[in-house]
């Protein structure tokens, strides 16, 4: 039997030959980038609306970040039994602020100021074995800071 990857929703993020990018949009007028796409700009200085398709990442950094110890709530999806993770606010390069998984066996070690990398990785798994995939991001090894 074979298993898929298949998307936790369709159009948010795509696996592409330079790394994993996330879809959304971008005003051409004031540039304020939105994830995920929008039809019109919600900058309430924009003086004409004028959206783009644009693609982020996959470089950031860790704005904030927090310990996700207990299950959340439905309609969150996850395999049992359930294993705590980080999430985190990244700032990525090109100007979107997102929240995503951070994966890494050390939860605890995940701090402020570490450089990131975009992926697409297993959320969970459905009933048929396949792999439910959504954006997460890797810490880049060489920018982890040991806490004092």
């Amino acid at each position: 039997m074979s298993t898929e990857r298949i998307p936790v929703a369709a159009g948010l993020f795509a696996e592409t030959k330079d790394g994993a990018r996330l879809i959304g949009s971008r005003c051409a007028t004031c540039h304020t980038p939105y994830f995920p796409k929008v039809d019109f700009c919600r900058h309430p200085e924009c003086g004409a609306s004028r959206i783009e398709d644009a693609a982020f990442g996959p470089d950031g950094t860790i704005w904030s970040c927090a310990i996700q110890d207990y299950p959340p709530p439905a309609p969150a999806r996850f395999d049992k039994p359930y294993k705590p993770y980080a999430m985190a606010v990244v700032d990525l390069a090109d100007g979107l602020r997102v929240l995503g998984q951070i994966t890494t066996d050390d939860i605890r070690g995940v701090t402020p100021d570490t450089k990131v990398t975009l992926i697409v990785d297993t959320l969970c798994h459905d009933e048929a074995g396949n792999e439910i995939v959504t954006w997460k991001f890797r810490p880049v090894e060489s920018s982890r800071k040991a806490l004092p």
